[in-house]
């Protein structure tokens, strides 16, 4: 398909709805610690794995650093508890439609998330293995988002170069990542604006209330695109987003 070399998936909030299912855990982490967790806590937290999330979490509770380690334990076991209830994992609007059409052009796709490979095994074992070439969990790297050794990592096993590549993101953490591994990305923001009702219309807020975000200032130039939803994208949109941002030789 053209100068599409793969696609890459970010895991939690793009393909699949498992904000829910983490914001339960930490609920219950933050009144171990004798806080709440409030919407501000998530908003900081969403997009970055379990090493810098929960520091985050720790510090807005006002507790002290001794905390992190037992608290991040509390989350990952907790966690792949929910996880594998059945029925919690649920696929984003789009997303299956997303993978059969690429699929259908012969675009490899990649799943890379900076949740650990426990839970990544659940989210698999719903949405299906086989539509994934490659898979890069958050435990199988050195350096989580946003750093870009995630999508560099799944680069290489699929034996392609990151330039060719698409990144799909919702958080700018993730975004960041594939950015500096010099893919094409976009992003699919998965978080509504700040007090913004949960109604029809709160999926086309996420672009603006993003786009203005303080952190998005250095990236917005530097994305191929930013969607309202999965629905938005399909092989040809995103073939023309990424040949749009690439240099002209």
């Amino acid at each position: 398909m053209g100068s599409l070399a793969a696609v890459f998936f970010d895991m939690d909030g793009l393909l699949v709805d498992t904000e829910p299912i983490w914001t339960i855990a930490e609920h219950e982490a933050a009144a171990r610690l004798g806080g709440t967790f409030t919407a501000a806590m998530k908003r900081a937290m969403i997009g970055h794995g379990i090493d810098t999330a929960v520091p985050i979490m720790v510090s807005m509770l006002g507790q002290p650093p001794s905390a992190v380690e037992d608290t991040a334990r509390f989350l990952l076991r907790r966690s792949a508890e929910l996880f594998r209830e059945p029925g919690v994992i649920v696929a984003q609007p789009g997303a299956l439609e997303l993978l059969t059409a690429l699929h259908e052009r012969a675009v490899p796709t990649a799943l890379v998330s900076s949740s650990f490979r426990n839970l990544m095994d659940p989210v698999l074992d719903v949405i299906g293995p086989e539509r994934f070439a490659v898979t890069v969990a958050g435990d199988e790297v050195h350096r989580r988002k946003p750093d870009p050794e995630p999508y560099l990592t799944a680069a290489r096993l699929l034996g392609v170069e990151p330039h060719a590549c698409v990144v799909l993101e919702d958080s700018l953490s993730g975004a960041t990542a594939g950015v500096a591994a010099g893919c094409a990305t976009i992003m699919v923001p998965s978080m509504p604006p700040e007090d913004s009702a949960q109604g029809s219309g709160a999926a086309s807020q996420r672009v603006p209330a993003v786009a203005d975000h303080p952190e998005a200032a250095g990236l917005r130039d530097r994305l191929a695109g930013l969607v309202a939803s999965l629905h938005d994208l399909d092989p040809d949109r995103i073939e023309d987003l990424a040949a749009a941002h690439r240099p002209r030789p």
